[in-house]
């Protein structure tokens, strides 16, 4: 399987990238796609992709690095240009923090979202990966107001309950779980993993964040540990292993059009 969010550019992977992959291919993760927050961060994920042939980048500006722009969304081009690059994001908006200023949010959500249809229309498309946190009812009128096939955006991370999920789902957008679902005390992320549709489904790590059960605590969180995440959610859906880990691998390939 693929680890599809990492983030292998933060300061806790500096220097132990390769030891980093080859503990995930040891556990059967084939792949990861480090996900970037700012064009700086974009270019360095893109150069570890143009370094290790299973890791593949994104190109965007995290919603809780809104605050640091102006943004050379040239350099977002560029990177997204490459074939090493799958994605957009991760993008979106945050209501947990109170800072960046939602205003400062709202303003770098429209001006990256514009930016992106600009380029579609040029004739580059790739998926967009986004950042949701206490904003579904904020964030999805936002991009249905958009040109974009909603089909191509993926809510990461998701920690809402069954009801942001039927939005999500009704929106008609895919959904990507870290090892949040995996916590006892995430009962209502659990509830929602439940209702996601077969071909609607993800799984990833946010490494070096949130490690799942049972190495929840353990940090770095790291790619390898995606299949702990995978097969918790496999029992908690009542899917046969072969089932669910076929579904997550065709979803990925056909969402960023990676191979394993």
């Amino acid at each position: 399987m693929i680890d599809t969010h990492c983030h292998l550019t933060f300061d806790d992977f500096s220097g132990r990238v390769p030891e980093t992959i080859e503990e995930a291919l040891a556990a059967g993760v084939t792949g990861m796609i480090s996900v970037s927050t700012t064009p700086p961060d974009a270019e360095q994920a893109l150069h570890l992709a143009e370094t290790h042939d299973r890791v593949w980048c994104t190109a965007g500006v995290h919603p809780l690095y809104s605050d640091r722009g102006p943004f050379e969304w040239e350099r977002l081009r560029r990177v997204a240009s490459s074939p090493r690059c799958v994605a957009w994001g991760e993008l979106g908006l945050d209501n947990h923090y109170d800072r960046p200023a939602r205003a400062v949010q709202d303003a770098v959500l429209a001006e990256q979202l514009a930016f992106i249809e600009a380029v579609r229309e040029g004739g580059r498309t790739l998926p967009v990966v986004l950042h949701c946190r206490e904003a579904f009812d904020d964030l999805i009128p936002v991009l249905r107001r958009t040109r974009l096939d909603p089909a191509r955006f993926v809510f990461h991370c998701f920690t809402g309950g069954p009801e942001d999920a039927r939005k999500v789902l009704d929106f008609g957008a895919m959904i990507s779980f870290t090892g949040v679902v995996t916590y006892r005390n995430a009962s209502e992320v659990a509830d929602a993993a439940r209702l996601v549709p077969l071909d609607r489904i993800m799984v990833e790590t946010d490494a070096p964040f949130l490690s799942p059960e049972p190495v929840r605590g353990k940090r770095p969180c790291r790619p390898a540990f995606v299949r702990h995440t995978a097969e918790f959610l496999a029992r908690l859906r009542g899917e046969d292993w072969e089932t669910f880990h076929a579904a997550i691998n065709a979803n990925t390939e056909r969402f960023f059009r990676v191979k394993r």
